[in-house]
């Protein structure tokens, strides 16, 4: 799909601009949003480009620079952090070679770190790409990772 294609989904409104900027995200193979993007995005909704990318740069969610196929999304709140967010860190930089904030040679794999993800209950938490994931340990950690490395090596 195309920003003007995406635009034209929602509407030419500024109100609509945060869902534009996940779709467009979202539809990039690197899950990034790109300069043309939002040069093309300016030009279309009559916004800014420094108005566009401050409203993108305050939400984690959005990115200016390439990465993986998967987000990896730890959780950093207080309970999680409590309950070993540090060790899913560990975890995750061992089995993949990563640190947060980099993503795998291969371009599978972005690790990042989050301020909440909401899942309190099932803390330590972690989000790959939209699915979430709680009461994590190495095991179930190395469990998740291999089985989206096998289904994509097929």
């Amino acid at each position: 799909m195309t920003v003007k294609e995406i635009i034209n989904k929602y509407g030419n409104k500024r109100e609509n601009l945060l869902q534009i900027l996940h779709d467009i995200q979202n539809q990039s193979p690197q899950n990034y949003i790109n300069q043309e993007d939002i040069n093309l995005l300016s030009k279309e909704m009559k916004i800014p480009v420094s108005d566009i990318k401050g409203t993108a740069s305050f939400y984690t969610m959005y990115s200016f620079i390439p990465r993986g196929k998967y987000i990896i999304r730890v959780c950093e709140s207080p309970p999680c952090h409590l309950l070993g967010a540090q060790t899913i860190f560990k975890v995750i930089e061992t089995k993949l070679g990563i640190k947060e904030g980099e993503t795998t040679k291969d371009g599978l794999f972005t690790l990042e770190g989050t301020s909440c993800l909401g899942i309190c209950g099932v803390a330590p938490a972690m989000m790959i790409n939209d699915e979430a994931y709680g009461n994590l340990d190495e095991k179930k950690i190395n469990e998740i990772l291999e089985q989206i490395q096998e289904k994509e090596s097929k």
